[in-house]
């Protein structure tokens, strides 16, 4: 079928790569409107730039639009200094590179900010522009690796209590039954789902043992009626669709029109070639997978495959 996904990796890289080509945010702020206008022209090619004329206004810019790459701060501003401005973005957005605009010596301010982490370079007036571009190219990379290293201890973090739970609920879990929620909430709040199903697995039928999670109060389980568990089940692969608008196959089935939902991944859950299980996760926009991610969920599916089989030899089903 057109929606079986077998090389997952390739997939992955694909929409990685398509992710990659998204323009950073940059914030630059000057209360010379013509300084404004040279700084937005310099980098508009190369980043999606917003503009403040002031400390106050560029708080309020951020408050609405998030994080930033970079910010690029003029130093003598009315109201707010830009040494001022810039230490107050530092609480929220620690990984923003700071760059400051001065146009005299203000060495005390400057120093401080520096010192503190509060400004990663400062470059003086009137600016190279060739300089200013080069200092701008390199703290974006260099905020894009600290946001890189902030993502992977968090999914380190993320996969370490996946795996706890799977290894816990084998261990602890009364009945069969009753370690299919957990395992399902495990895996959807990883993996940020909108909603997760675990549904055991007879001969080559779905039966009415399972666990869910969901963010949004009761998940309808119509899994009986959709076609990738049909597929997952009778070829022992992951079946994932990233945007089912898109896919003719899909788009039309009424269960995930009525749901919302708009990417779905379906992994069957084996042991010895059987299949015990199978995992839902759902969502109702559009998602990338990366390769770790995808990896992370197949070997975290074996895991709960071990489970589900200690659970349901040493202790009876519910």
């Amino acid at each position: 079928m057109d929606y079986a996904t077998t090389d997952l990796n390739a997939m992955s890289r694909q929409l990685t790569s398509l992710d990659r080509t998204k323009k950073a945010k940059m914030l630059v702020v000057d209360d010379e409107p013509d300084n404004l206008d040279l700084l937005y022209r310099t980098f508009r090619r190369d980043f999606q730039v917003l503009k403040a004329e002031s400390g106050v206004r560029a708080l309020e810019l951020l408050a609405s639009e998030g994080e930033v790459a970079v910010i690029i701060s003029d130093q003598r501003m009315p109201e707010m200094k830009g040494t001022e401005f810039l230490s107050r973005t530092v609480p929220q957005f620690p990984d923003t590179m700071r760059i400051i605009l001065t146009g005299f010596t203000d060495v005390e301010d400057l120093v401080e900010a520096i010192n503190s982490g509060q400004v990663y370079k400062y470059i003086t007036k009137p600016w190279d522009p060739n300089e200013l571009k080069a200092v701008v190219q390199r703290a974006a990379e260099t905020y894009e690796l600290l946001k890189q290293r902030t993502e992977e201890l968090h999914r380190s973090q993320a996969q370490m209590a996946l795996l706890s739970t799977i290894v816990h609920t084998a261990q602890e879990a009364p009945s069969l039954e009753e370690s299919l929620k957990p395992i399902a909430s495990a895996f959807g709040k990883n993996f940020q789902a909108d909603g997760s199903i675990l549904q055991l697995v007879e001969g080559d039928r779905l039966v009415p043992s399972q666990g869910e999670y969901s963010t949004n109060g009761k998940l309808d389980n119509w899994l009986e009626h959709d076609p990738l568990v049909k597929e997952a089940i009778a070829t022992h692969e992951t079946q994932i669709v990233t945007n089912i608008a898109a896919d003719a196959a899909l788009a039309g089935i009424e269960h995930y029109a009525s749901s919302g939902i708009q990417s779905h991944l379906l992994i069957p859950v084996t042991y010895r070639k059987e299949v015990l299980a199978v995992l839902s996760l759902q969502w109702k926009q559009p998602v990338t997978l990366r390769d770790d991610e995808l990896m992370l969920v197949q070997l975290s599916a074996q895991q709960v495959a071990l489970a589900l089989t200690c659970t349901r030899y040493y202790r009876p089903v519910a």
